[in-house]
């Protein structure tokens, strides 16, 4: 059986996989993405995607399609934080009496109860809201406004990616559901069973962007460590009979935790009693209505069931992401529980960063030890997010050592910088990579937003920006001009220059006058990240 060839073969075609497929495309290289299903996913997802998420979409030229897109379901998005901000819950009996509270805390005392500012809780309540913590709102603060882009749900996300891709060339193999694969010295042979027999595609590396239960990660041999499941969730859209009887928002109870949401029908549940007995069993209607009886001590009956899924806290994280030509993305790498919405970024991410490194491997320009810096930095910023993950749900638990937690918590919230940091951490606006010798605050970190650097980084390149018009500047870079871009923006009063990497993340910085020493530095960050200079 001849095989098809391609540079990069692709494990999914969700969001990660879709848009890893793309940002390869763009570097020139050639990319098949192979997928179980014929059509996309209709499981119930990601609810929208964060700052990072929509910058790495809007350097890709996809701003004014996201805006679209967010048009669509923001509205709906806002008034469910605004009614939830206004009428989260804790009832302490479940089928009692509500007792109300604006913040979403554990009712114990006043000072408990609103644990932030009446400033803070008006920002909610006008919609300026970026992020819950264990359903702990957190309100906006200077410079850290909902993100564009944030209540766009996964399958209209996916929608757009696909639309992306097939303009760009991608070939996608719907349909295709992989049995097996071959890693030798030059490539990866994959094998995928069709409804018409096995085909087989081969190429020079082969990612794993194909979900928490990755086919891909478990033939390679992977290890993935971490933590059993102690608790059962349910997120589904559904018909029900008397939805007025559920409380909007987050509420929680003796029982469990529910969100009702302003979404037609969209509703979150969980237990904290221990895991499903089969997680794999088919879900029913009567199972999700069952748990949400037990959780809201409502009198509700669920008549239809559009999309439903079980979740767990099953917590674990591969060991590498890289075996040889074989690597992981998204959920393939990693799985937690989706408290905070910071799984599907996460996966965007890991796609952002590896796409260039990979692309530049393909293409025989990766200066040694660039693919393994895909684990060195990634892996880290995965750890943390399982961390604050399992401490959500630390705080979200209904025994009384977990309550007097959460009420302590909610009162540290209201601390200068706290809530800052927290939607910096949920956001993953904090994030700082290792970039070797360096003194700058902003190398490591994501470039700043400054005008033209979103057009400048359309194309997968490394771009310079030059704010001081130096010709020494561009000077030091001509060894390198088939590979990063040059760009002269309007002066700034203190930065001098920035390198950027095709991720957005600052290689090199400088403020005021350039010396030979700073110019060394930038020859040194070019020379790491993309190779030697030509001769």
């Amino acid at each position: 059986m001849k095989a098809d060839v391609t540079d990069v073969v692709v494990a999914g075609g969700g969001p990660v996989g879709l848009l890893l497929a793309a940002e390869l495309r763009l570097a020139g290289v050639s990319v098949t993405v192979v997928e179980r299903l014929i059509e996309g996913s209709r499981e119930i997802k990601a609810r929208g995607i964060n700052g990072r998420s929509a910058q790495a979409l809007a350097r890709r030229g996809l701003r004014a399609r996201l805006d679209a897109e967010s048009a669509k379901y923001g509205g709906g998005f806002a008034a469910f934080v605004r009614k939830g901000a206004d009428r989260d819950t804790d009832t302490r009996t479940a089928g009692g009496t509500d007792a109300r509270t604006p913040s979403g805390t554990d009712t114990g005392s006043a000072s408990s109860a609103d644990v932030r500012s009446a400033s803070s809780r008006d920002a909610r309540l006008s919609g300026r809201f970026v992020g819950h913590f264990a359903g702990l709102l957190l309100s906006a603060v200077p410079g850290l406004e909902m993100p564009p882009g944030a209540g766009v749900p996964q399958q209209a996300l996916e929608h757009l990616l696909g639309a992306w891709v097939a303009e760009l060339g991608v070939r996608v193999l719907r349909g295709h559901e992989i049995t097996g694969f071959a890693q030798d010295e030059d490539g990866v042979t994959v094998r995928a069973m069709t409804a018409d027999g096995e085909v087989t595609v081969r190429g020079g590396y082969l990612v794993g962007c194909d979900g928490g239960r990755s086919t891909v990660r478990k033939l390679a041999g992977f290890d993935f460590p971490g933590t059993a499941p102690t608790m059962t969730g349910y997120q589904a859209v559904v018909t029900m009979d008397h939805p007025e009887r559920l409380a909007g928002g987050w509420n929680f109870t003796d029982t469990g935790m529910y969100v009702h949401d302003t979404l037609p029908g969209r509703i979150l549940i969980a237990e904290f009693d221990g895991p499903p007995a089969d997680r794999s069993a088919e879900l029913t209607a009567a199972e999700v209505q069952d748990s949400l009886r037990r959780v809201s001590g409502a009198d509700v009956t669920i008549t239809a069931v559009e999309t439903a899924t079980r979740f767990t806290d099953n917590t674990r994280q591969a060991a590498t992401y890289r075996m040889g030509r074989i690597l992981l993305a998204g959920d393939s790498a990693h799985v937690h529980p989706p408290f905070g919405g910071q799984g599907l970024n996460l996966g965007l991410q890991d796609a952002a960063n590896l796409g260039w490194k990979l692309a530049a491997t393909v293409r025989g320009r990766a200066p040694d030890g660039l693919l393994d810096s895909y684990t060195a930095e990634r892996h880290p910023v995965a750890a943390r997010v399982l961390a604050n993950t399992r401490a959500q749900l630390t705080i979200m638990r209904r025994d009384e050592h977990s309550r007097a937690m959460r009420e302590l918590f909610g009162e540290l919230i209201a601390a200068p910088g706290v809530t800052e940091r927290l939607v910096n951490m949920v956001q993953g606006l904090d994030i700082r990579y290792e970039m070797g010798p360096a003194t700058h605050p902003l190398t490591g970190r994501h470039v700043p937003d400054l005008p033209g650097v979103e057009d400048a980084m359309r194309f997968l390149r490394p771009v310079l920006f030059d704010l001081a018009d130096s010709a020494k500047l561009r000077a030091a870079v001509d060894g390198w001009a088939d590979r990063v871009d040059v760009c002269t923006l309007p002066g700034s009063t203190e930065l001098t220059a920035l390198l950027v990497r095709p991720d957005g993340y600052v290689a090199w910085a400088a403020d005021g006058e350039t010396d030979a020493t700073d110019l060394d530095a930038l020859r040194h960050a070019l020379g790491k990240w993309f190779g030697d200079p030509l001769r």
